[in-house]
């Protein structure tokens, strides 16, 4: 009977010790070091038409060595880069995080506002209404973890960085920029911005700035796994690709140096934003457009609804394609505010140029598929009350702010890549959201993801 259990002792001290070894090793899969990167005017024909040219440890190691999603996008519109960014780091959308773009229109004072100004602090993620990957790895790892964020403006590098980063630094105009918003006792960074002044190539300066944090900060040197989010700026053409290989190269090889292959996981994806469209063109080609102008858009309407109801101004003002209606006007009047936007919608909608119009209402309550872009990229707080939809090809022109977009519906994929820490060599042509890259970082750290993320993981 001893024997027995001493048997039964050795076999299960046996198993206990197979457990522990089993999870040493899924501890030791999981990064220590996250490496996020945003690419601006990033896209998946022209990234692979430029791909002969690559160096080897760039662009090309990626796509042959990566898991590749080429056919991404973002589940809004409008998408900029600020409005992107937020999406990366939250998971979600504007609907949700705040971030409609990099302006906003302030209700109070009428004046747009950039989303990451702040009257207190200069500049700050106040507006960013849910939290980040990086905030959400600071509360798992009991604040242990490091989170940086490096980029070529602002609004990149504080939406990327979230609420509680240990620093983060941009450049704007020949100069290194930061806030202090975050209170960070990092004196290597400190140091590195006093003495070393930005070049005019942004995109090497972000990635001087990566390297020197890799190697002096203490990234990735502990259990709790680290973030460094990093935000370029790609000129479309054959130049810029190349540029920005050598530049991904460089920061490989030079994380690569520092840790152990496996342990570093990089993740690479476009904003979704593009400004090919050339003044001129459309009419030079004889393709159907026009100029829609928003602020003669808001003078009819206010005269339309004048004679309706009564000579006032109907209509405070307009930002980008919204118009914002004098809420406490139509208040005052005992006016139905859901018939007065019906009324408006409808008026609208008859103008040359206009392919819909959307009411705050109605983006509010429906839970129509046809309108799931537009309502994830509506913010109650951030928006208008009708959002106008410009025909293909036609100019939306703002008198006041002298401004011109064109408009363009056409789907123009970029990638996702994910290279490192358990990746498989792959490539899957099926379309993905981007709001899905956070909770699939969150389950490679095991941790939970954003609070406003409700996308499933990628794998």
């Amino acid at each position: 009977m001893r024997n027995r259990n001493r048997y039964l002792y050795i076999t299960l001290l046996s198993l206990l010790g197979f457990s522990a070894e089993a999870t040493a090793q899924a501890i030791a899969q999981t990064p220590q070091l996250v490496v996020s990167i945003a690419i601006d005017q990033l896209r998946s024909d022209y990234l692979e038409t430029y791909a002969p040219l690559y160096s080897q440890g760039g662009f090309k190691l990626l796509l042959s060595k990566g898991l590749v999603y080429p056919n991404a996008n973002y589940n809004f519109t409008p998408v900029d880069h600020a409005s992107a960014t937020a999406s990366l780091a939250t998971g979600s959308t504007p609907y949700y995080n705040g971030v409609t773009g990099v302006e906003w229109l302030d209700r109070k004072t009428l004046r747009p506002q950039n989303i990451v100004d702040d009257k207190e602090q200069g500049y700050s993620p106040a507006q960013l209404l849910t939290s980040t990957l990086g905030d959400e790895m600071k509360i798992a790892f009991n604040g242990l973890c490091k989170v940086f964020s490096f980029a070529t403006n602002a609004e990149s590098a504080i939406l990327a960085a979230g609420h509680v980063a240990d620093g983060t630094v941009w450049c704007s105009q020949g100069a290194w920029k930061t806030t202090p918003y975050y209170p960070s006792g990092e004196a290597w960074m400190s140091q590195y911005t006093r003495q070393y002044n930005p070049s005019d190539d942004a995109n090497r300066n972000v990635t001087a700035l990566a390297l020197r944090c890799v190697e002096q900060s203490g990234i990735g040197m502990d259990d709790n796994t680290d973030l460094l989010c990093l935000s370029y700026t790609l000129q479309p053409d054959i130049v810029g690709y190349q540029l920005l290989d050598h530049d991904i190269a460089d920061l490989i090889k030079g994380i690569q140096r520092k840790f152990p292959t496996g342990r570093v996981l990089f993740v690479i994806t476009g904003t979704g934003t593009t400004t090919e469209e050339r003044e001129g063109v459309n009419e030079r080609f004889h393709i159907p457009t026009g100029k829609f102008y928003i602020n003669r858009a808001a003078n009819l309407l206010n005269m339309y609804l004048g004679a309706v109801y009564g000579s006032a101004q109907y209509v405070e003002t307009t930002h980008r394609n919204q118009l914002y209606l004098n809420r406490k006007h139509i208040e005052k009047k005992n006016l139905n505010l859901g018939v007065v936007l019906r009324q408006a919608q409808e008026f609208v909608l008859q103008m040359a140029g206009v392919r819909n119009v959307y009411t705050s209402t109605q983006l509010l309550t429906s839970d129509s598929q046809l309108l799931q872009k537009v309502r994830n990229g509506f913010n109650i707080d951030k928006c208008g009350d009708l959002l106008i939809d410009i025909a293909p090809g036609w100019q939306l022109v703002n008198e006041e702010t002298q401004s011109t977009s064109v408009s363009r519906s056409s789907y123009i994929p970029f990638p996702i890549i994910f290279f490192g820490t358990n990746i498989t060599a792959q490539r899957i042509v099926t379309p993905v959201t981007v709001d899905r890259i956070a909770p699939t970082i969150a389950r490679a750290i095991r941790i939970r993801a954003p609070n406003a993320c409700s996308a499933e993981p990628l794998f």
